[in-house]
């Protein structure tokens, strides 16, 4: 039980998400993992179609519901942990059908219904990414079925209810941002495609009237009486641009790499180029010191004073593929929906976070300094 509210910390991670487009037309969606640790059993986790799962309560807790059981018609991959019994968790991830989502931190704002509304069954805030994925082929399935199916539940699971907004994106290459405010549950469609944390949407997609003077483009000289001053350094048209770890200085900064960062040609060079984008807000290690390290148990691994960024994941509505690279290992690795979704049963994939360095110096050579080296008493 210890460490399952462990892995339910996770959700109170801080992170970063965009969606993109290459100019092949291959649609992408992905986010940064921020956070001063990694519950341990947190995987890259597949998990099949025909999967039998619960919306709401878990098996430890002994409350569930048959009528709240559910079978899934999709399957999905994503990072996750699949410790409960009832029910997978997933942080973010992408089903056989293309879509796309995850969740984010929605410190303060995030506010669920207290009483599961007529007609509807209750969805608990940790499971909402995986059903999305299990149940929905697209955007506009998840935004039915949140506005007629289902309602995101204010109930404590493993002692907590985690404050959260999420992001879907699918093949149609539209974002939607759905934000659980204290006066409802807010979908905004057709987003500029980013997203952070708090404050909501509206506040951070009007902030960025602050920036709209920010250009790609150098400003030459500038002129006062008759000084004339020229430019000697490069980048001057992003002047202003806010280069802190704040939610709201990393939603301007993944705004501006969004509108005019240069697309990847296909899937490998978007993917490739989209992880230079994270990388622009990602948490050094050491930037960003917590101020409370929060409920620490025995499955904390690798708990730290500083939030940085855990791991980078990709994925593309049209390969199925779902890319990722950790803070230490920053060689892309991913797995392929398509090459999976038969299985009948889940797998799960570490996220490997040992550094991972390629040697391209040529083994004769190496053979061949080394006798040159014993020749001449390891003299050079």
């Amino acid at each position: 039980m210890e460490q399952l509210q462990q892995l339910m910390s996770m959700m109170n991670a801080g992170c970063s998400a965009l969606s993109w487009k290459t100019q092949d037309g291959k649609h992408l969606w992905g986010r940064n993992m921020d956070f001063n640790r990694l519950a341990q059993g947190s995987k890259i986790s597949f998990i099949p179609r025909g999967t039998s799962y619960h919306m709401r309560g878990t098996t430890m807790e002994n409350n569930l519901r048959e009528q709240e059981r559910r079978t899934s018609a999709y399957a999905a991959v994503g990072t996750g942990f699949l410790m409960i019994p009832s029910t997978p968790v997933l942080y973010e991830g992408i089903n056989e059908k293309g879509l796309m989502g995850g969740q984010l931190y929605y410190r303060e704002f995030a506010h669920f219904e207290q009483q599961v509304r007529e007609g509807t069954t209750a969805l608990l805030p940790p499971f909402v990414v995986y059903h999305m994925l299990a149940q929905c082929d697209s955007v506009q399935q998840v935004v039915d079925t949140l506005q007629q199916q289902v309602t995101l539940l204010h109930e404590p699971m493993l002692g907590t209810v985690p404050s959260l907004h999420w992001a879907f994106s699918d093949s149609t290459g539209e974002m939607a941002v759905i934000e659980p405010d204290v006066d409802g549950l807010h979908i905004y469609r057709s987003t500029v495609g980013v997203m952070t944390n708090s404050p909501g949407y509206p506040w951070h997609r009007t902030n960025l009237l602050n920036y709209v003077g920010l250009r790609d483009l150098d400003y030459d000289e500038w002129e006062l009486e008759d000084n004339r001053l020229s430019q000697c350094f490069s980048g001057s048209g992003m002047q202003g641009l806010p280069g802190d770890w704040s939610s709201p200085s990393r939603f301007v900064r993944l705004a501006m790499l969004k509108k005019f960062g240069v697309k990847g040609q296909d899937e490998a060079h978007g993917v490739a180029n989209m992880m230079h984008l994270f990388q622009s807000a990602a948490f050094p290690n050491g930037m960003v010191r917590v101020s409370q390290e929060g409920h620490l148990t025995e499955y904390d691994v690798e708990v730290i004073p500083y939030d940085y960024t855990i791991y980078t994941s990709v994925m593309c509505a049209e390969s199925k593929r779902f890319y990722w690279t950790s803070y230490e290992n920053q060689r892309v690795q991913y797995v392929d929906l398509e090459q999976l979704k038969f299985r009948t049963q889940p797998v799960q994939f570490e996220l490997g976070r040992e550094p991972d360095f390629l040697c391209v110096t040529p083994q004769e050579l190496t053979g061949a300094l080394s006798k040159a080296k014993n020749t001449t008493g390891g003299k050079s």
